[in-house]
């Protein structure tokens, strides 16, 4: 795997093309995605390994990308430490037994790895199914937003409760968050051990913390889970809503990858972080809904500017979007693979 285009890109070595994969991309925008959904709950599909391998295989069989993502959730951690977890249709996640008080986080177990197998058994399969033609990316939620999910007890606009719970009583924060990034830890080291050749770190929520509260309360796990990985010939990537803001203290973590939203200029972080650190994104996936014409002048405008620059990975600045149509997510994937330094 050492020499797809994937691996090398992360790991800051030249390419002739910057290699892509898009988040979600193993999602609702396909009419295939569709007719698995409709005979299993979305949970059923994560934790039956053969059914989270043929999730994972759409987009590598339907748009030619060039690495697989995982089929899962960042919430099975949550789950397997006691979070009673269930996914409704047009309201998301929600845990049934929010976690507010010192019990609650008392309560919650670290020892979960047995919960977790499912996840080890699907890369088996998924590896097999890849047979070694493009390499294959884990993942995990990152403690800050698993809490907010466990806290809330579900999707938050403001995350209100967990921010009272971060300022009013930091402590029991802290002691839940060490919890999440202990099972974390494993969690990933596991999927490695599974045969994974990624992972991606999840923050999906940083955006809602201030400076301060994302160095005390992200940052510091990030840098936690990190530092404990197995990550010889793997590399991380570290992904956040608001990484655009957080870029500089994201780089101390020493992730190999750091993905970028699309609210700055992809060339102008990439300069201001540390030599060896590649860089993943950014393209505002709302371009995908536009006509054929712009999503390539878009794509070719993003590869022109990162002309000559080692270490860049085709994304998107967030995840695909439900109704973003098939056929031009298909059509980016071939400007990218058509396109040349």
């Amino acid at each position: 795997m050492r020499d797809s285009l994937f691996i090398k890109a992360a790991f800051s070595d030249k390419t002739e093309r910057p290699p892509v994969w898009m988040m979600r991309q193993a999602g609702r925008f396909m009419k295939e995605y569709w007719e698995i959904k409709n005979n299993y709950s979305f949970l059923e599909m994560c934790k039956n390994p053969e059914i989270a391998a043929d999730v994972t295989m759409l987009p590598v069989d339907l748009l030619g990308i060039d690495a697989a993502i995982l089929f899962s959730d960042i919430l099975v951690t949550g789950e397997a430490m006691g979070g009673d977890l269930s996914f409704t249709q047009g309201v998301g996640p929600k845990f049934a037994n929010p976690v507010r008080t010192k019990a609650d986080i008392d309560a919650l177990q670290t020892e979960v790895g047995d919960k977790l197998q499912y996840v080890a058994d699907a890369i088996k399969v998924i590896q097999q199914r890849l047979n070694g033609c493009i390499p294959l990316i884990g993942f995990a939620g990152a403690p800050f937003t698993v809490m907010s999910y466990l806290v809330e007890g579900g999707s938050s606009k403001d995350f209100k409760l967990t921010k009272l719970l971060l300022h009013n009583e930091p402590e029991l924060a802290h002691q839940l968050l060490a919890k999440i990034a202990k099972v974390t830890v494993d969690y990933l080291n596991m999927q490695i051990d599974a045969g994974v050749n990624a992972v991606q770190i999840f923050d999906s929520w940083a955006q809602a913390l201030s400076w301060d509260d994302y160095t005390e309360f992200s940052h510091r796990y990030i840098n936690e889970i990190i530092s404990g990985l197995n990550r010889k010939d793997i590399p991380v990537i570290s992904f956040c809503k608001g990484s655009s803001v957080f870029a500089p203290l994201m780089a101390e973590t020493k992730p190999d990858v750091i993905s970028i939203d699309w609210n700055v200029d992809l060339l102008d972080i990439k300069k201001r972080l540390p030599q060896g650190i590649a860089v993943q994104g950014n393209l505002d996936p709302h371009i995908l809904y536009a006509d054929k014409k712009v999503i390539k002048d878009r794509i070719h405008r993003l590869f022109e500017r990162m002309r000559g620059e080692n270490g860049f990975i085709f994304n998107l600045g967030h995840g695909i979007m439900p109704d973003i149509p098939f056929d031009n997510v298909k059509y980016a994937v071939e400007v990218i693979k058509e396109f040349r330094y």
